[in-house]
């Protein structure tokens, strides 16, 4: 028997998604690598094993395309969570998954959407990113993942994101993920914005979307109109999400596809 896999997106962040019930696939940071490899492998951002815990929801396994183990991934949450209804193993409507950042409710939606409860935004001061020589000033914001937002006047739809933004390795000891943001529109006190993001992951690159990034972008817009609740849309290259930060922390609703489905040759995976 082969290793069964599916593939699916959230706005276009895409990935291999493992269903590993049973907890017996060993998932080395060799066979992340080769899976998530766009030349030699199925092409993603990063895996998500499905793992259900003993006494508890299932439990998203998130390895970014490097291999590495990420604590949260967004996107990654919504897909998951699509993948459970498909395969009958949660509800449609509301339940919970398990990540390494904590549990997250989720609610998944008749047209395929997924609102994912990504707990609170902590901000956790000020920094800087340099990009091609230029320097962006930022807000370092912890989503249960670490984040620098930066706000900026420079169209972002025109940055080179092949190489990673250097940043402040005493602020972010395990790397971070960076977000440059345009604001298209302020919504002022009562309405939401819109926000224009691209982001580079650490593990990854660049990516068509982040989920807990546009959590993060939004945090860091909020904050330099000097509020600390709000609702913005945001723009990302692969589509489209919502969300909202208010005191009890903040949620993020977008799309959530499954693609496709099939078997991984098991004398492939057991060679690596």
């Amino acid at each position: 028997m082969g290793v069964e896999f599916l593939k699916g997106h959230g706005t276009e962040n895409d990935f291999v998604v493992l269903p590993d019930v049973d907890n017996e696939l060993d998932l080395t940071e060799g066979r992340v690598r080769a899976l998530c490899d766009r030349q030699r492998g199925l092409g993603a951002d990063g895996v998500l094993r499905v793992v259900r815990l003993d006494l508890g929801p299932w439990f998203m396994d998130y390895r970014n395309a490097d291999g590495s183990i990420a604590e949260m991934c967004g996107n990654g949450v919504r897909v998951f969570a699509r993948y459970l209804v498909s395969a009958g193993l949660a509800p449609e409507g509301e339940f919970e998954i398990a990540t390494r950042a904590g549990k997250r409710a989720v609610t998944a939606h008749p047209d395929g959407s997924v609102t994912v409860g990504m707990g609170p935004v902590r901000l956790t001061g000020e920094s800087t990113a340099v990009l091609g020589g230029v320097e962006f000033a930022g807000v370092g914001v912890d989503v249960g993942n670490p984040h620098l937002a930066c706000v900026t006047d420079v169209p972002v739809a025109g940055l080179d994101l092949r190489d990673a933004p250097s940043h402040d390795a005493a602020l972010f000891p395990a790397g971070v993920n960076v977000e440059f943001v345009n604001v298209l529109a302020d919504g002022g006190m009562n309405g939401a914005g819109e926000l224009r993001m691209r982001v580079h992951e650490r593990g990854v690159g660049e990516t068509r979307s982040c989920g807990t990034g546009t959590v993060a972008a939004v945090a860091s817009w909020l904050r330099g109109t000097g509020r600390a609740t709000g609702a913005a849309d945001v723009l990302v290259p692969g589509g489209r999400v919502r969300v909202t930060v208010d005191e009890g922390g903040s949620t993020l609703t977008g799309p959530a596809v499954l693609l496709a489905r099939g078997e991984l040759d098991r004398s492939w995976w057991d060679a690596l």
